[in-house]
């Protein structure tokens, strides 16, 4: 019986998840880490574009064009995609700690 008891214990406390609270702080670190994420990967779509631009494609079979044009393209949008991702992300979690601190301050209004 102990042994089953056991295993229902290392269950339920493996399924409980610790939540923890999210503050203005914490949101504003992450916009920081996200915003120079983000701004590392728009210098290095800037880079990649300007590469390809000052490298034309050398060959004269057409099938060879349309296959490099297209992963050069497939290249700068993955790199333009994580740029923007970035970006939005930066962009909700300051909003996000912008309602945190408007949140708190009106419970604290309401306190008082």
């Amino acid at each position: 019986m102990s042994n089953s008891t056991s295993k229902q214990q290392s269950e339920t406390s493996s399924t409980q998840t610790e939540t923890k609270k999210v503050t203005p702080w914490s949101c504003l670190v992450g916009a920081v880490i996200s915003g120079s994420l983000g701004s590392a990967l728009y210098f290095l779509t800037s880079a990649i574009a300007q590469t390809f631009a000052t490298k034309p494609i050398q060959s004269s079979n057409p099938f060879v064009i349309n296959i490099s044009s297209a992963v050069r393209t497939l290249v700068v949008g993955v790199a333009a995609l994580g740029t923007g991702l970035f970006g939005v992300v930066t962009v909700g979690l300051v909003a996000l700690a912008i309602q945190l601190f408007f949140q708190s301050l009106s419970k604290r209004l309401r306190k008082n």
